[in-house]
């Protein structure tokens, strides 16, 4: 299986110890997401470090172990699909864009989020946590 990884499943596993950080540790399938991935855990660096109760040292470790699991796409790789993913969910959120765009550049069973501006749409297959976990537990 292929997933592409919202910001929110990275940020979910960065603040707390859950079932996703055990996931993203150890990763059953492979994972891609967008370069805007990186900078977006960073714009969030202080209240990810607030709300986990790390310090920088901590944040940094951590986040570096689990980015190593994630397979980054440079911008390049999916530019081509960069207008189809805003047709699709530019006027839900525009944040969402690149992970669609991602989606419909590289073969994938999906966009593993928990953000319901994914559930506008219907192009791509969406897979929550919850999902997740069953499809493993199944395997």
């Amino acid at each position: 299986m292929i997933f592409i990884i919202d910001t929110n499943i990275l940020f979910s596993a960065l603040v707390k110890d859950s079932e996703t950080r055990k996931i993203l540790i150890n990763p059953p399938f492979l994972l891609f997401a967008p370069e805007n991935i990186i900078t977006e855990i960073i714009k969030y660096e202080d209240l990810i470090i607030e709300k986990s109760g790390f310090t920088k040292t901590d944040f940094e470790l951590l986040f570096e172990f689990l980015i190593e699991n994630i397979n980054i796409v440079e911008k390049e790789e999916y530019i081509s699909n960069l207008e189809n993913g805003n047709r699709i969910m530019g006027d839900i959120h525009k944040g969402d864009v690149p992970f669609i765009a991602l989606a419909l550049s590289i073969i994938n069973d999906g966009i593993w989020s928990e953000d319901k501006h994914f559930e506008k749409q219907d192009k791509v297959k969406i897979w929550k946590t919850k999902d997740i976990i069953n499809f493993i537990n199944k395997s």
